[in-house]
């Protein structure tokens, strides 16, 4: 598994001021070291809540893939040091490795809970960083990830997943359950109770369009968060794994018919459906956009095996992209246009996940030897990806780089949790 490495890329020198970029790519690079202290809290700042932020903020510098962030149990720093250059001690940073420095300071003014951030060079001891934000007193972690958000935006010049959502299913005996959540699991919302509900997705609005057996009989439905579903495919023997566009103005999806399965695009309320396949006796399932909105990533069987194909929006020009192994399934494009992960049952039976380049046809494996991983997801800006594993026992979700590294655990409470799916845009709270 190739390494996921970043570089610290200068910018022009009209801009010296202002601090490096992270280019999220090149081999001679790595992860920024930086030194996260815990939170201070000012007075009416409440320790619990402060706890929670520093929860959800540590986990998405974490998570990130961007940095390095240290250990606190080795910093030598005075804990009561201040929030200002001229009241820290580089040096103390600097001996633990530390190559940037971010503090953070809170404060609860009524209902609203502000929080400061400020990040320092530790080589020159400059104060790079300065923003302020604030939410909701009981909100801790949306002030985090609007701070963590800011960080990054700092570093890589491009948005973070911080801010967006996924939806997914948690299986709970024989119901299948569709929620809405935080990107990191946290917050969640149930859209369903009770039943059998699956192959959740979201739109660009919010929107999340599911599968659902409600009426015994698998159709696609489409429900806001709070408000009421609405089925938009009722027709053939099974509607499944609907995509939006990346506009929002589409869907795809499957279609069963007698011995076949075909790929359908309609309008996003299902008016307007048109076959983009035309396999007689073949199946063909699971379509994902690309982000331009011109072409679609498919499995097809047509082959003989289940493989991942692409073709046109309107069914031209169909190309098989896959072909190692012989049941590849669930591909999703990245919002970055190159890559689509899929996933793949190995020669042991066990099933992991792949990414193949939308062009060349590359293939690079990123699971191997740990449960059964399946169902990648891209995050919005195409750094991450979301999936759910086996590996501890059940199925929960992780998350790791798009290169496969620094796999990480979802904070979510123990359970059963399938399919997830990252909102293609962020999605403002």
């Amino acid at each position: 598994m190739k390494a996921f490495l970043l570089s610290l890329l200068l910018v022009p020198a009209l801009v010296l001021a202002q601090a490096p970029v992270i280019e999220i790519s090149g081999a001679n690079f790595r992860p920024l070291p930086l030194a996260s202290p815990a939170p201070t809290v000012q007075d009416g700042g409440d320790k619990k809540t402060a706890g929670a932020f520093d929860t959800a903020f540590s986990y998405d510098l974490t998570a990130s893939g961007i940095f390095q962030v240290l250990d606190r149990a080795g910093f030598t720093a005075d804990a009561k040091e201040g929030m200002t250059a001229a009241s820290i001690n580089f040096s103390r940073w600097a001996d633990v490795g530390a190559e940037s420095l971010v503090k953070v300071s809170l404060a609860q003014d009524g209902g609203r809970l502000r929080g400061e951030l400020r990040l320092f060079n530790v080589a020159t001891g400059h104060e790079d960083l300065k923003v302020a934000k604030d939410a909701p007193a009981n909100e801790p972690r949306q002030l985090a990830h609007a701070l963590a958000d800011a960080l990054y935006r700092h570093f890589t010049r491009e948005a973070s997943p911080f801010l967006s959502r996924i939806t997914y299913v948690r299986k709970a005996g024989a119901n299948r359950d569709v929620f809405v959540a935080d990107w990191d699991g946290m917050g969640a919302q149930a859209l369903t109770k009770g039943g059998t509900h699956i192959l959740p997705t979201l739109s660009p609005s919010g929107q999340v369009g599911y599968t659902s057996y409600r009426k015994n009989r698998p159709d696609i439905y489409v429900q806001s968060p709070g408000g009421e579903a609405k089925a938009v495919v009722t027709d053939g023997q099974m509607a499944t794994g609907v995509a939006f566009s990346p506009d929002g103005k589409r869907i795809a999806y499957a279609l069963a018919e007698g011995e076949s399965a075909q790929i359908y695009v309609s309008a996003a309320d299902g008016s307007g459906a048109k076959a983009v396949t035309d396999t007689p006796y073949g199946l063909n399932t699971s379509p994902t956009w690309s982000p331009d909105g011109k072409r679609i990533a498919f499995v097809s069987n047509r082959g003989g095996s289940p493989q991942v194909y692409v073709m046109g929006a309107d069914g031209s020009g169909v190309k098989r992209l896959t072909f190692q192994g012989n049941y590849n399934q669930t591909p999703d494009w990245s919002p970055r246009g190159d890559l689509i992960a899929f996933t793949a049952r190995d020669e042991r039976n066990a099933f992991d996940l792949f990414t193949v380049h939308a062009e060349t046809g590359k293939v690079t494996r990123l699971t191997q030897d740990q449960g059964n991983n399946e169902e990648p997801t891209f995050s919005p800006n195409g750094r991450l990806i979301m999936f759910s594993t086996t590996r501890n026992g059940g199925a929960h979700l992780w998350v790791m780089t798009a290169e496969g590294n620094n796999q990480l655990p979802l904070p979510m409470e123990k359970g059963h949790w399938l399919t997830p799916d990252w909102g293609i845009a962020p999605a403002a709270k």
